[in-house]
């Protein structure tokens, strides 16, 4: 059993990315970084690596610490999966600035597509509905996307979107490996000295 969707994950992360701004993003372990490298690399951009159930937590830390910006996380259903508790933190602190953007395929993507929690039934959307997300949507098909790209950038509200993608592998496109650069890119991005 299968519970991802129809929409193309490049062409999703692409749009949310359109005319970005000041947005910055976090991505999670794997696709999620994939699909945002190949959108564009961009300073204002956190690849995490190694560090899977952590997308949303560090997007936490980046959203209190810097209230002026908007904050995308995307990440997968599978790592989303490994940090639930993490979801009912983020409602409990509710940043104005935060969205999380769960790219659900129904699989673990990273391991041979096995199916997920998700693709077998639990559906991330109500999660966070059932633990106080203000805004959560479900997102099933193209028109869908550009209303969740317009509330990202405005910084409408902390929310959750559950974007059903197909389940398969496009071909990676790597962003930077080195986790200094990444950190000490991003720092400088955000006005402080390299650490």
């Amino acid at each position: 059993m299968s519970r991802g969707g129809d929409l193309d994950r490049r062409a999703v992360v692409a749009e949310l990315l359109r005319e970005r701004g000041d947005l910055l993003v976090v991505t999670g372990l794997g696709s999620p970084s994939y699909d945002v490298m190949a959108a564009g690399d961009h300073d204002g951009n956190y690849y995490l690596w190694a560090a899977m159930g952590s997308a949303a937590m560090v997007g936490l830390g980046l959203a209190k610490a810097r209230p002026e910006r908007p904050v995308m996380v995307v990440t997968g259903d599978g790592e989303q999966l490994m940090g639930l508790g993490a979801l009912a933190t983020i409602a409990l602190r509710r940043p104005p600035n935060l969205s999380i953007v769960i790219l659900d395929n129904g699989h673990f993507g990273e391991t041979g597509m096995q199916p997920s929690h998700a693709g077998q039934g639990v559906e991330l959307h109500r999660v966070a509905e059932a633990i106080g997300f203000p805004a959560v949507d479900l997102v099933t098909e193209r028109q869908g996307v550009e209303p969740l790209r317009r509330r990202v950038h405005a910084r409408a509200g902390l929310n959750l979107a559950v974007v059903k993608i197909r389940p398969e592998n496009p071909p990676r496109v790597l962003p930077p490996r080195d986790g200094v650069h990444v950190k000490n890119r991003f720092r400088l991005a955000l006005g402080h000295r390299p650490a």
